[in-house]
């Protein structure tokens, strides 16, 4: 039972941040770059340890960036509405 191979706890770690950042609004931006940077340093110890979780730290990379990108869209989409209504109010004076 000691020669058990362990699954990487960054690699874990990584997932959750990837998947928070597909599901919380304008906080995903923060926890997708965390991820990545996680995820990318899981790769690197899992390489290095011979740990499991190489899939894991994958999925949690591209949940991360697929998540960052989804926020950037949201935040350049809030901005522009806001953008709108400031040009909208501007115009009836």
């Amino acid at each position: 039972m000691e020669n058990e191979v362990k699954t990487n706890s960054n690699a874990i770690l990584s997932l959750v941040l990837g998947a928070l950042a597909l599901t919380i609004p304008f906080v995903g931006f923060i926890t997708g770059i965390i991820g990545i940077i996680i995820s990318l340093k899981a790769t690197k110890q899992i390489k290095a340890t011979n740990e499991n979780g190489q899939g894991v730290a994958t999925a949690g990379l591209v949940c991360s960036i697929v998540g960052l990108v989804l926020q950037l869209f949201a935040i350049i989409a809030f901005l522009l509405f806001m953008l709108l209504i400031f040009v909208d109010t501007m115009t009836y004076y």
